[in-house]
């Protein structure tokens, strides 16, 4: 059984549309048919398949509707159906441009018989033929030496046409598309910005080869059903469509090496390299998106949660907060109960003489909170199902604490990656810079920590500091304390600290007395490499709390002009989680450890 295929349309004023696309649904599918109808104000275009008979019926029931009379349809057939449904849809436009005033039911450019085209070509006559159809289109055929207009969506037509050379204005012009519905808006648009010599190819591509075969012409027509493509006999050819990219593809597009049915082509393969930076392109935007402004730097109301303990069950409220936050005075407290700063789950208001019950979990409100700026320029080295690969800036913070809760590094990677939450698997300093582990799930993470513990991920850090060290190489093993002191400090502990152990390498001796180190901490202790370079008496430059001289300093977090702390996470190796590859990993070397 052949199935007829016809593509027709036709400019007019079409008044109730609802009630004919009812119609058109009901009897088309009654009929057999496929296909897809497009009704619009302006007019109706449609793409058709069914039995003959029935197809005819179709088109005697829309020439039975005022100014569709002269309906015409392009004729071709299939041994198959090529589409898969029947939809009748109400739209704005029958071929979406967004220009207003441009009305073809009134007036179109002059059209151009196929045949006369031709007639026009076998002599030779000076003409531009202009492809007014998207860029994936025009990959499977056109007419010779035709002027691709570039596009990839058809309300791109007009910004195509103000690059065309001015010199196009007065020369003769025959657009062409494939069956004719697009020029008939193009050709009134270019004539309104000054072209005085536009055609319009009759019935498009397939009204040509259907009268003039394919002289003149390169390849095959894009058609937007299954058979995606048409020889000049209007036959179907052996022409597909890339499931990914959606371009059309020749028989010899599908023998390339790198086509893959339902997985890439010729267009769209990338190799892995450029599919990470496609990918890791995508996460700078999303970063870039998060940062604009720092989400903490918009005043917002922070909630701290307050866990009320075992042996604060039965107690009021105020003598809770007194004993979970022992350095705030009890008028701190009062003040803020008074103030209704303390709330439930809920969000109600507590009374500070409330009877708290051990579990429970009560809120304090920060309102208008404004955080202090922080550089959230992320860098994505790399990333896969299981991990996440950054380089970090300073200043900023990983983790919520102290002034910083929405302008920290997890704030943003929770945002950017929502609804996942990614796990750190380790940690750097706010002013620390460079390589960072990020698990993308507790599992990837349950993998990585071991790692950690065993000593088998190396880790290698550029640090700049005051002073010249005697010799090239040297380590220090000067035991760290476990408890934290001001501002989350720690210090060298030769009773009761933990063991720590750290190798330099000098790297470079600069002119200006300071020294350039390669530090590899073969512990993990917190502030390790700044406290054993404090300790040896060549502080970290740009350190606001370790000194030589064992005094600390005041400021935890610097600021974003401030001068950097030179110390910087370069590089790290591992093993991968889940293919267990040995797999090293760079930060790029920021500029006060350039060689200069």
């Amino acid at each position: 059984m052949k199935i007829s295929n016809i593509a027709a349309y036709k400019f007019a004023h079409l008044p109730d549309l609802r009630v004919l696309r009812e119609r058109l649904l009901t009897k088309c599918k009654a009929w057999g048919l496929k296909g897809t109808i497009l009704l619009s104000t302006e007019g109706i275009n449609l793409f058709v398949a069914g039995e003959r008979e029935p197809v005819g019926l179709l088109l005697a029931e829309l020439r039975s509707v005022s100014g569709l009379e002269d309906l015409t349809a392009k004729y071709s057939e299939t041994v198959h159906q090529p589409f898969n449904r029947m939809l009748v849809r109400l739209k704005k436009e029958i071929i979406a441009f967004g220009v207003e005033g441009i009305d073809p039911a009134t007036r179109t450019s002059p059209k151009l018989a196929a045949k006369d085209l031709k007639q026009w070509l076998d002599e030779g006559r000076p003409v531009t033929l202009l492809d007014t159809r998207n860029d994936y289109e025009v990959k499977l055929g056109t007419f010779k030496n035709a002027l691709s207009i570039g596009v990839d969506h058809f309300r791109d037509f007009p910004a195509a046409v103000a690059k065309l050379s001015p010199e196009l204005k007065a020369q003769p012009i025959v657009m062409f598309c494939t069956g004719g519905i697009r020029c008939e808006k193009a050709g009134p648009y270019m004539e309104s910005v000054g072209f005085q010599n536009i055609f319009q190819l009759d019935g498009g591509i397939l009204k040509y080869f259907e009268e003039c075969g394919g002289a003149h012409y390169d390849g095959e027509c894009f058609v937007f059903d299954q058979r995606v493509g048409l020889d000049p006999s209007l036959q179907e050819t052996d022409a597909t469509q890339c499931f990914r990219c959606q371009t059309p593809l020749t028989e010899a597009d599908q023998k390339d090496a790198r086509y893959v049915s339902g997985q890439s082509c010729p267009y769209c393969f990338k190799t892995p390299a450029e599919e990470m930076a496609d990918h890791i392109a995508h996460r700078h935007a999303a970063i870039a998106k998060v940062i604009s402004p720092m989400p903490g730097s918009v005043p917002y109301d922070n909630f701290k949660q307050v866990n009320v303990p075992e042996d604060c069950d039965g107690k009021t409220l105020l003598q809770t907060l007194c004993r979970v936050v022992v350095h705030l005075p009890v008028e701190h407290w009062e003040s803020e109960c008074a103030l209704g700063l303390l709330l439930d789950q809920d969000y109600q208001v507590v009374k500070a003489d409330k009877i708290v019950r051990a579990g429970e979990r009560y809120l304090h409100k920060f309102p208008n909170v404004t955080e202090p700026e922080v550089n959230g320029r992320v860098e994505i080295l790399h990333e896969d199902e299981a991990l996440i690969v950054l380089n970090k800036p300073a200043p900023l913070p990983m983790h919520a604490g102290g002034r910083f809760y929405r302008n920290t590094l997890q704030y943003i990677l929770d945002q950017v990656y929502y609804p996942q939450k990614p796990h750190p698997a380790h940690r750097l300093d706010a002013n620390t810079t460079g390589v960072v582990l990020i698990a993308r799930t507790r599992h990837f993470a349950g993998k990585l920590q071991p790692q950690f513990a065993k000593g088998q991920i190396e880790k290698l850090y550029l640090v700049r500091v005051q002073g010249q060290p005697l010799a090239d190489v040297f380590r220090c093993d000067a035991p760290i304390s476990a408890e934290s002191e001001e501002l989350g400090s720690r210090s060298v502990d030769f009773a009761a600290g933990l063991e720590a152990r750290t190798e330099f390498r000098v790297r470079q001796r600069n002119t200006d007395g300071t020294t350039l180190l390669e530090a590899r901490p073969l512990t993990g202790r917190t502030n390790q490499i700044r406290i054993h370079c404090a300790y040896l008496g060549f502080p970290v430059c740009g350190d606001p709390v370790y000194f030589a001289d064992g005094k600390k300093g005041d400021v935890q977090t610097l600021g974003v002009n401030d001068a950097p702390l030179c110390l910087h996470a370069w590089k790290i190796s591992f093993h991968h989680p889940h293919s267990w590859q040995r797999l090293e990993f760079m930060a790029t070397i920021p500029r006060w450890a350039e060689s200069y």
